[in-house]
C-alpha cells in the first residue's frame, strides 16, 4: 500500500612470461540511484542555429519550415523568449506564418527555383530558470473531470499507441497500487529508466519497439513513457527543443556530480497534473523538472506531429538528379549563468540515474531491484592447433561509428509527385574533450568471472595535437573510485591513431603481461603525454555500470571527487583462462 511520504531535500626467441594474478575484494552500493535535488540555475542564453541548404538541380520548389519558440512557465522551469529573429542569405519568395492546431507558431519560407546555396540564420535570447523548491500535488490517482483542450493528450497514436493491449496490461500492472497521480508517473518512469538502453540510430522510433527491444533514443523515451501515461489516463504531450552542451555541477556528499548533455535536437514530455498545470519531465533521467539547459520550442501529440520545427521540402522536375544536401549547426553563449544544486541519494528508486525534486504527496518507494551488471558474450575461437578458447566481449559496445556529425542529416523521403521531405534528426554528438590538460578521465568496469586481459578499447576520436595515449588500469578502491595501480597497456603514438571520419574503437594492447583478472571492480584510465586533441565518446546514463562508475581527477583534486552522469563508450576483449 502507498504510504505517506516527503522526499527529503538533499533528493620465436627466447622470452618470459610474467603471470600477473589480481584477486581483489570489491564493494558496489546495492541501493537505487534516485537522487533528491533542490537549488536551481538562472541563465541568459544568446542562441543561434545556421543552416546552409544545396538544392538539386532541377529543384522548383524549396520550403523550409520553423515554429518560433514561445515563452513557457511551469513550477520547476521557465523560459522567456526575446529577440526571434531569422534571416536568409537571399530572401524567399514567399513567407507563411500561422498557428497549428496544438498553438506552435510555425513559419514557412518558400523559393521557387532555388539554385544557389542557401544559408539561414535563426536567434534567440533565452531567459531559462530551472527552481527546485518543494512542489505539492494532491493530484489524485486516476485521474477525473480533465478540461477538453487536455483530454487530447489522451489520444493513441502510431507512436504512442495506448490503447494497445500489451500497453495497457503493463501500464496497469505498474500503477496498480499508486494512490497519486505522482506515485503513478514516478513507477512508469523508474522501470522505464531502468529497462530501455540508448541508442543513437533505433530502427524504430515508436513506443511498441522500445517495448519489445528495450532500446531507443530521445524520441522512443518519450513515446514510451506517453504510452504508458495515456493508457492509465494521464494526459502527455512530446516536447521537441535543443539541448546545450554546458555543464553544470550537482553536490554531492563527498564531491561532484557534472551534469552535461549533447547540444543538438532532443525530444522530452510534458505531464498535466490538475493543480500543477503542465509538469516538464525528461524520461531519459528527469522527473518533475528540466534543467534551464533545455530550450522548449514545438508540442504536439507524438513526433509525427511535431513535425514543423526543422521540416525541409522541395519539389524537383522529372529528370532531377542527387539529392540536396543540408548541414545544421546549433551554438549558444551563457551571456549569464548563475545556480547551484545539491543532492542526496536515496536507498529506493531505479538501478540507473533519476533526478527529482522534492515532492509532497503520498507515494510510494519503489524498492531497488538489483540487475545484470551489463551486456556479455562469447565467441569460440579455433587456434592453429585446433583447441578452442573461449573468448570474452563485455563493455558500452553501442555508439555511432565513423559518422561526422556536423553534416549528418535524417532520412529523406519520397512523398510522391516529386515531393521530397527530410525531417528534424536527433542524431547528436555525445563526447568529452579527454586529453584536457590538467585532467584525468577514469571509466569502471565489473568482471562476474575470471578473466585473462588482451585489450581494451575505447571509441575515440583524434583532432590533432601530439603525444601518446594509453591506459592505465587500476583496482576499486572499496568506496567507488580508482585504487591500486595494476598495469598499463602499449602505448600508442598519436601520429600512429588513425585521424578518421567519426569515432571509432581504438585498440589498447595489455598482452605483454598475461594479465589474469578476477571477479571484481576494475577502472580504466585514459593516460597520454604532449599535447593530443581526442575525444572520447560517451553515452547518456549508465547502460552497463554503476551511477558512480565514471570520473575525473584534477591537478588540484586527485581524490577522483569529481562524478559524471554519463558512461563513456569502452569495451573489454579477453579470454577465459
Amino acid at each position: 500500500m502507498p504510504i505517506f511520504a516527503r522526499l527529503k531535500r538533499l533528493h620465436t626467441g627466447y622470452f618470459k612470461i610474467c603471470i600477473i594474478l589480481f584477486s581483489i575484494s570489491f564493494s558496489i552500493n546495492l541501493c537505487g540511484e534516485n537522487y533528491l535535488l533542490n537549488g536551481g540555475q538562472a541563465s541568459q542564453i544568446a542562441y543561434r542555429m545556421d543552416q546552409r541548404i544545396q538544392p538539386v538541380q532541377g529543384t522548383k520548389q524549396l520550403v523550409l519550415s520553423y515554429v518560433e519558440p514561445a515563452s513557457f512557465e511551469s513550477p520547476s522551469y521557465k523560459q522567456q523568449i526575446q529577440k526571434f529573429q531569422i534571416s536568409y542569405s537571399y530572401q524567399p519568395q514567399d513567407v507563411k506564418r500561422f498557428q497549428d492546431q496544438r498553438g506552435n507558431a510555425v513559419i514557412q519560407a518558400i523559393w521557387d527555383n532555388p539554385a544557389q546555396p542557401l544559408t539561414v540564420q535563426l536567434s534567440i535570447d533565452a531567459y531559462n530558470r530551472t527552481d527546485l523548491e518543494i512542489l505539492e500535488t494532491d493530484a489524485e490517482f486516476p485521474l477525473y473531470s480533465l478540461p477538453p483542450e487536455v483530454r487530447v493528450y489522451l489520444q493513441p497514436t502510431r507512436l504512442v499507441p495506448s490503447d494497445h493491449p500489451q500497453i495497457i496490461s503493463k501500464a496497469r500492472e505498474l500503477t496498480q497500487d499508486a494512490a497519486t497521480e505522482f506515485d503513478a508517473v514516478q513507477k512508469i518512469l523508474t522501470w522505464i529508466i531502468d529497462r530501455v538502453r540508448y541508442v543513437q540510430r533505433p530502427e524504430d522510433y515508436s513506443a511498441i519497439y522500445s517495448l519489445k527491444t528495450g532500446k531507443g533514443n530521445c524520441q522512443n523515451y518519450s513515446h514510451l513513457a506517453a504510452t504508458f501515461m495515456r493508457a492509465v489516463g494521464i494526459p502527455v504531450r512530446i516536447v521537441n527543443g535543443v539541448t546545450l552542451k554546458e555543464p553544470y555541477q550537482i553536490q554531492v556528499t563527498g564531491g561532484q556530480l557534472t551534469m552535461r548533455m549533447a547540444q543538438g535536437r532532443h525530444s522530452w514530455i510534458e505531464v498535466f497534473f490538475p493543480d500543477l498545470g503542465w509538469v516538464p519531465f525528461d524520461p531519459q533521467q528527469m522527473q518533475m523538472f528540466v534543467s534551464n539547459r533545455f530550450i522548449r520550442v514545438e508540442t504536439g501529440l507524438d513526433n509525427d506531429e511535431t513535425v514543423n520545427d526543422g521540416t525541409v521540402r522541395w519539389t524537383k522536375s522529372r529528370n532531377s538528379s542527387g539529392n540536396m544536401k543540408f548541414n545544421e549547426l546549433i551554438d549558444a553563449e551563457f551571456v549569464q549563468d548563475k545556480g547551484q544544486f545539491f543532492a542526496s541519494k536515496q536507498l529506493y528508486g531505479p538501478k540507473k540515474m533519476l533526478f527529482t525534486p522534492e515532492v509532497e504527496t503520498a507515494f510510494s518507494q519503489v524498492a531497488f531491484e538489483a540487475m545484470s551488471s551489463g551486456p556479455a558474450f562469447f565467441e569460440q575461437e579455433t587456434p592453429g592447433n585446433g583447441s578452442k578458447t573461449s573468448r570474452f566481449i563485455f563493455g558500452n559496445l553501442d555508439f555511432p561509428e565513423h559518422i561526422n556529425f556536423y553534416e549528418v542529416m535524417g532520412d529523406i523521403e519520397d512523398a510522391g509527385n516529386g515531393e521530397m521531405l527530410l525531417r528534424k534528426n536527433f542524431i547528436v554528438e555525445t563526447a568529452e574533450f579527454a586529453t584536457t590538460e590538467g585532467k584525468k578521465y577514469a571509466q569502471t568496469f565489473l568482471l562476474d568471472n575470471t578473466v585473462v586481459l588482451d585489450t581494451i578499447s575505447l571509441a575515440l576520436q583524434k583532432f590533432g595535437g601530439d603525444g601518446q595515449l594509453w591506459i592505465e588500469l587500476f583496482t576499486d578502491d572499496g568506496q567507488g573510485k580508482p585504487g591500486i595501480y595494476l598495469s598499463g597497456s602499449e602505448m600508442i603514438p598519436l601520429k600512429k591513431m588513425p585521424q578518421s571520419y567519426g569515432y571509432q574503437w581504438i585498440d589498447f594492447d595489455f598482452q605483454k603481461e598475461l594479465l589474469i583478472l578476477k571477479p571484481g571492480r576494475y577502472w580504466i584510465c585514459l593516460a597520454y603525454t604532449g599535447s593530443p586533441i581526442v575525444n572520447w565518446f560517451f553515452t547518456y546514463g549508465k547502460p552497463v555500470g554503476p551511477g558512480d562508475g565514471t570520473r575525473y581527477n584534477t591537478l588540484f583534486d586527485t581524490s577522483w571527487s569529481h562524478s559524471l552522469a554519463f558512461e563513456f563508450n569502452y569495451r573489454v576483449l579477453g579470454k577465459y583462462p
